[in-house]
């Protein structure tokens, strides 16, 4: 349901910058989205489907990229991909990690018509 929320923020962000370019249209959105995150693309489709209705973003496609989750060991400086089984460093097993790349969520762009 958390999706509903933030669906609602990217049609507010999305509006205002519109309004600001005196744009009639918007009619592409890109959405960056890290792995790590926990929004479902379907589900955001699926509430601004329902939200964005009767607005100029009726009609705007989403596109989604997904960035990959890495992190670097704060023991080695070893920088490595998520494993799915296990976050340790595959380098030296350490848990001291931190994330470099994953949570990421944000409007990249939007393209609109004037």
């Amino acid at each position: 349901m958390h999706e509903l929320a933030v669906t609602q923020n990217i049609l507010d962000i999305v509006l205002e910058h519109a309004r600001r370019a005196k744009a009639t249209k918007i009619s592409r959105i890109y959405l960056v989205i890290g792995e790590l995150s926990s929004f479902v693309d379907e589900s955001i489709q699926f509430y601004w489907d329902i939200i964005a209705k009767d607005t100029i973003a009726e009609h705007a496609q989403l596109d989604f990229q997904r960035v990959a989750a890495s992190f670097e060991c704060q023991e080695c400086r070893t920088v490595y991909h998520l494993n799915k089984e296990t976050i340790f460093c595959p380098n030296c097993a350490s848990s001291r990690v931190k994330i470099l790349t994953g949570e990421e969520f944000y409007v990249r762009a939007i393209d609109v018509e004037t």
